[in-house]
Order: structure tokens, then C-alpha cells, then sequence
């Protein structure tokens, strides 16, 4: 196992009740956790999945805008200060929040089927909480082409 595989993660999925039969928990932990050891990243990560109302309101809230998004990452690290974590304790990363209706509409355009939605949209959130931004179109792209290689080979590995 290289270096980049053996990186130490967990991550915690919690998912509305109204999607809990549509959604599977293991497979999209298991994409988080791929997306995370890909990236050579150790730590703890939490993916929920909601519906348009709560993404919103958490947008509206602690982003201030006021309207529903596909999804949300909200780093521990950028307020992290002083904080010290003990050694034996895997760092948190952060939350990722995914409306799950938004991943219906967007998969339904693109073609494609609804679980694979939830994957890209997860490891996108991922790669914010690790530092990758899409400001700029140098940036876009190299988030991107992170985001596909990573569910392409979560796809393969699940």
C-alpha cells in the first residue's frame, strides 16, 4: 500500500429520512474515503444528505445567500486557531451538505444516474474542504479534472 492509500479516514454519512431508501451510505462513504486517501489526506470528513430547504437554509445563514445550492463544504480548518488535536484523534476536516433533490435534477440533465450525481457532488464538497477552489478558470480546471479522476476511480474500486 503507497503512502497516499494508508492515509487514516473516516467518514461519517448521515442522510434525511425522506431519502434513506434512495440513498446508500456505504457506497457514497466509500467514495469519501477514496476521494480522501487519493488525495494523500488524513482525517474525519461528515456527508449529509438534505433536501433544497435545509441547503438553503444553512446557505442563507452562514454564507448569507438566501437560495438553495447543490452543495456546501464547510472547512474546521479555517477557524481552527489555536486548536490542538491530540495525537492519538485523526484530524476533522469539515461537513459536506448535499441537497439531494438538486443531484436528481442536475443527474437527470447530465444523463446520468442520480448515485453517480451524489458521488462527483461529494467529492467536490471533499476537494473544498482540502483547500481546492474554482474562482479562477486555472483553478476550475484543475479542480475538475481532480473531481472526475477521483469518482472515476472510486467508480472502479466500488
Amino acid at each position: 500500500m503507497d503512502e497516499k492509500s494508508s492515509a487514516e479516514v473516516e467518514v461519517e454519512v448521515q442522510v434525511a429520512e425522506a431519502y434513506a431508501g434512495q440513498v446508500s451510505e456505504g457506497r457514497l462513504r466509500a467514495m469519501a474515503e477514496a476521494a480522501l486517501r487519493t488525495e494523500g489526506v488524513g482525517g474525519q470528513a461528515t456527508v449529509v444528505i438534505t433536501d433544497d430547504a435545509g441547503i438553503q437554509e444553512l446557505s442563507r445563514d452562514f454564507l448569507g445567500i438566501d437560495a438553495p445550492t447543490d452543495v456546501l463544504a464547510f472547512s474546521a480548518q479555517e477557524d481552527a486557531g489555536a486548536f490542538v488535536v491530540a495525537p492519538e484523534e485523526a484530524e476533522y476536516l469539515g461537513d459536506v451538505i448535499v441537497s439531494y433533490p438538486r443531484a436528481v435534477a442536475q443527474a437527470i440533465e447530465a444523463g446520468h444516474p442520480v448515485e453517480q450525481e451524489l458521488n462527483l457532488l461529494v467529492v467536490h464538497g471533499l476537494l473544498h474542504l482540502l483547500g481546492y477552489d474554482h474562482a479562477k478558470e486555472e483553478e476550475k480546471a484543475r479542480m475538475w479534472s481532480r473531481q472526475e479522476a477521483i469518482v472515476a476511480e472510486g467508480g472502479r474500486r466500488g
